[in-house]
């Protein structure tokens, strides 16, 4: 199980009497986990409590000692397919009903690909609408991480979407494959090349078309996916304005066999003979089997994990759950999303939530939600938001931000 910790500053002096070596990455507000032991990642406690207890607004994040580069959200966009597919629809393909499908996943509605529509044209979309709010061009764009695991490319689609947006001068541009976990790994590295590389703006935008991997005559499944992108800004700034804090990252692959898309064989065109022939080769073409879930399994996994996730994520950027403004989660199942409020006490207004109107869309859901929540005027400059993501792989991890 891997494990990761981050975003932490702790005080020179005892980086100083523990003689530990300093990086490029912790210079720059960053430090490597293999050097620093497991107890200097809670050093931002410490000063947070303090603030706090002082009277500071919960939106009022702590300021990093040791963090000279900072790095913020300025700008949100999002894309969904024109084409949608409500509960009712699904009743005419497999036996279930509207309501079967409302109270077990809190799903009514969700937007699939159709005819000539491409994932990467929601993605170029969302992007743009970002790269608008954050009063950016393309052309000052450092880094596109696409996340997804549906790419239109074996070998990636991020440098596509940089060819659509028309940058100029070449940005790397590469895709992060986590699939619903995706978006918190793609702010994280954003958030790493811009504190130990130099980066000023990062794209990261989060798209997934699953309705090309589901089975539609699977009702356990076909209920609950949906296409869409989303995408954000993330800024260096100054370390007094850093707005992204701890964060807690985990995989563990023995659940795999609970949620997969397993590549599968299929029988060549022709039989190779056998007079000397190597056996088994050419090898078989390959494609991906449908999505195969274990409804029930994940769900426990979710339910226990999440909230450990976050909370250790805010015990790294030290916080505690009083002090979120918003938790925002992946969008898989409204009643995950629930039982996570309810473990952290959180209450329902404080939660983010527009699964009914899309279902899950994998990588796309956080950032999907996030700029629905920003542009309606609910998420404003200065809120303090607990983003969770968890599923395939198995995957999860959490980050503690501050929009604007």
């Amino acid at each position: 199980m891997t494990n990761a910790y981050g975003f932490v500053s702790p005080p020179v002096t005892n980086l100083r009497r523990r003689n530990l070596y300093f990086s490029g990455f912790c210079r720059s507000g960053y430090c490597p986990f293999q050097r620093i032991p497991r107890t200097l990642f809670l050093c931002r406690a410490i000063e947070s409590a303090e603030k706090h207890a002082s009277g500071v607004a919960p939106s009022e994040s702590p300021v990093p000692r040791l963090v000279t580069k900072g790095c913020k959200l300025v700008g949100s966009g999002s894309a969904v397919p024109n084409l949608l597919i409500s509960n009712d629809d699904l009743t005419k393909i497999v036996e279930t009903s509207d309501e079967w499908i409302s109270v077990r996943t809190g799903i009514r509605n969700r937007r699939v690909l159709s005819g000539d529509d491409r994932l990467t044209g929601l993605a170029t979309e969302a992007a743009k609408r970002a790269l608008e709010m954050a009063q950016i061009g393309a052309n000052d764009v450092d880094l596109i991480l696409l996340c997804t695991s549906t790419p239109e490319d074996l070998f990636g689609s991020a440098p596509q979407i940089q060819r659509a947006l028309g940058c100029k001068r070449n940005p790397l541009a590469y895709d992060i494959t986590a699939a619903c976990s995706g978006f918190v790994l793609g702010l994280v590295s954003a958030a790493c090349h811009i504190r130990g590389g130099g980066f000023q703006n990062v794209l990261v935008i989060g798209a997934d078309a699953l309705s090309r991997y589901v089975d539609w005559t699977d009702r356990g499944t076909c209920i609950l996916f949906g296409d869409a992108a989303g995408a954000v800004v993330v800024q260096a700034c100054d370390g007094s304005e850093d707005g992204l804090f701890g964060f807690d990252l985990h995989s563990y692959g023995d659940g795999q066999k609970y949620l997969n898309a397993e590549i599968k064989g299929s029988e060549m065109d022709h039989v190779v003979g056998s007079n000397g022939s190597v056996v088994g080769f050419p090898p078989r073409r390959s494609s991906f089997s449908c999505i195969q879930m274990n409804g029930k399994e994940v769900f426990r996994f979710a339910v226990r994990c999440v909230p450990q996730s976050i909370e250790s994520a805010l015990a790294n950027a030290g916080l505690t759950s009083s002090n979120i403004d918003w938790l925002l989660l992946h969008q898989a199942n409204q009643r995950i999303i629930d039982a996570v409020a309810t473990c952290l006490e959180i209450p329902a207004e404080r939660v983010i939530s527009n699964l009914a109107n899309y279902g899950n869309t994998s990588a796309a859901s956080i950032p999907l939600a996030l700029d629905e929540a920003v542009r309606s005027g609910k998420v404003q400059s200065g809120h303090m938001i607990a983003v969770a993501g968890f599923g395939a792989g198995l995957t999860w991890g959490s980050t503690i931000v501050k929009w604007g």
